[in-house]
């Protein structure tokens, strides 16, 4: 049996937490804050209760093999419910589109809503995408990255003119895609890992055909009792989970191996393995600076970091009936948006008309009574960086930006200004602060540029000792990679 010390008790340090006490280890984790889940957070105010990371599951059946592998099924812990309706999209052009949720459906609801031949614009492309999807799946999201991947591009030579590497997202998506609308519906997808379509490689083709093929769900009572179940699984495991504990630093013995961490009050706490579930910009070399972790960070500052969001947190009264649990409002300049939350022509600044995203829940546990609601609201916006960017803690920003936010829903139809009861701000400062995540960059590095997934920090560290899991480690961020980033990290420690 190791000991164990997992630092962080986000999804991917509890998730790896839980594997790794499975296999027989001795595992504690240590939290900085007084609350688990990282940015799977939960706020609750007056009875509403808003979960302010991710809003929906995809890939279910990596969430139910964690639960299944490690000694019961999810079902005793949480209830799946899949989504009848993905998302309402609304265009520039004042056209809506209702995803459905079986894949079966999308081609039909396409050509009624958009116009014949759409359906069969999307269906080719998703064809592509999931040849794309069954060559990549499991050499790059289910395996270990190593340094002969990183040089040879772990590719079979065959899958190279499917997922064609030297291609951009936007690329692919123009070769299959005639219809403007079906082209910002496939820029979205860029946006799950905080990269600009125009950038990001063709391979995100994979992400709208994963969703599609298994389908969108959401956990009742909120996905942030995803934490709350990997919490308790880890205690009926033997392992513990202890808050407020902020590690300064990690320790290393006279051959440069990590043995351990120290605390922000000066202790030590040793340790066969350490698991490092914050992000890489502050492990490397913030945590440990070692010749291995500095080589690291070098090759980390060769990445653009991924961008943030702008969250509202709306307590409602009297709430609009029938929404969707996703609602999308397109901007009428995708590219502006991309352009100013990366700095492209300027520095990086708030979007001045962003793609607006409503997540709804229809879940009486999560609202106070008939006729409220708990919406969170998100728009792309620049990381927290006063010295060359945004200054988001700039006096009166966060708040003027607010009420433009609300002001632009209203002109693209959902006016809730006269129903909010409560409303929360969360700038990138904010998440900066609460995750100790560098500028609030929700998914660590983006994926702009053909070797930014190379360029990703690997789950065996190089520096011994040391294993990093989560959103800004391989295979990269939201929360099926981030349970897979697990997986892979508990598969490399092995059993006691």
């Amino acid at each position: 049996m190791s000991s164990i010390i997992v630092v962080g008790a986000g999804v991917g340090g509890l998730a790896a937490a839980v594997r790794l006490s499975a296999l027989g280890h001795d595992v504690t984790v240590l939290e900085q804050s007084q609350e688990i889940g990282g940015k799977l957070g939960v706020i609750s105010l007056d009875g509403f209760v808003f979960d302010t990371g991710p809003s929906l599951v995809t890939l279910p059946h990596i969430l139910e093999a964690l639960f299944a592998d490690t000694g019961a099924p999810l079902s005793d812990s949480l209830t799946l419910q899949r989504l009848e309706t993905a998302a309402r999209y609304r265009f520039p052009d004042g056209t809506t589109f209702d995803m459905p949720g079986e894949m079966s459906e999308i081609p039909a609801a396409l050509d009624a809503a958009l116009g014949a031949g759409t359906g069969h614009q999307w269906t080719s492309f998703l064809q592509r995408a999931e040849r794309i999807w069954d060559a990549t799946h499991r050499p790059f999201l289910e395996s270990p990255i190593t340094v002969r991947d990183m040089a040879s591009g772990a590719l079979d030579v065959r899958d190279l003119a499917t997922v064609a590497p030297w291609r951009t997202l936007r690329g692919l998506g123009n070769q299959y895609l005639r219809d403007p609308r079906l082209r910002m519906l496939l820029d979205r997808y860029a946006t799950y890992t905080g990269s600009d379509p125009r950038r990001a490689p063709a391979a995100l083709a994979s992400v709208p055909y994963a969703e599609q093929r298994w389908g969108s769900w959401y956990i009742r009572g909120g996905l942030g009792s995803i934490a709350t179940a990997l919490a308790g699984r880890l205690s009926a495991l033997g392992g513990s989970i202890e808050l407020g504990v902020e590690v300064s630093a990690l320790t290393t013995d006279a051959r440069g191996r990590v043995d351990g961490v120290r605390t922000a009050d000066g202790a030590r706490r040793s340790a066969d393995l350490v698991v490092a579930n914050a992000d890489a910009a502050q492990v490397y070399p913030t945590l440990v600076a070692t010749r291995q972790a500095r080589r690291a960070a070098r090759r980390l500052e060769k990445t653009t970091p991924s961008f943030s969001g702008f969250v509202l947190l709306l307590a409602l009264d009297n709430a609009p009936p029938d929404q969707p649990h996703h609602h999308v409002l397109f901007t009428d300049d995708y590219d502006d948006e991309f352009d100013s939350v990366f700095g492209r022509g300027g520095r990086a600044r708030p979007v001045a008309n962003p793609t607006i995203y409503i997540a709804a829940a229809d879940d009486p546990a999560v609202s106070p009574g008939p006729g409220t609601a708990s919406w969170f609201v998100l728009v792309n916006a620049p990381r927290h960086d006063p010295a060359g960017g945004t200054d988001w803690d700039s006096r009166g920003l966060a708040d003027s930006y607010a009420d433009h936010i609300l002001d632009l829903m209203a002109q693209r139809g959902v006016d809730v200004r006269d129903r909010v009861r409560h409303r929360i701000v969360v700038s990138p400062a904010d998440l900066e602060r609460r995750t100790l995540t560098p500028g609030g960059s929700i998914y660590g590095s983006s994926s702009n540029g053909p070797r930014a997934a190379f360029l990703r920090p690997a789950n065996a560290s190089g520096v011994p000792g040391l294993f990093l899991v989560g959103g800004s480690a391989h295979p990269g961020g939201g929360l099926p990679l981030v349970l897979l980033s697990a997986n892979i990290v508990a598969g490399l420690i092995g059993s006691a």
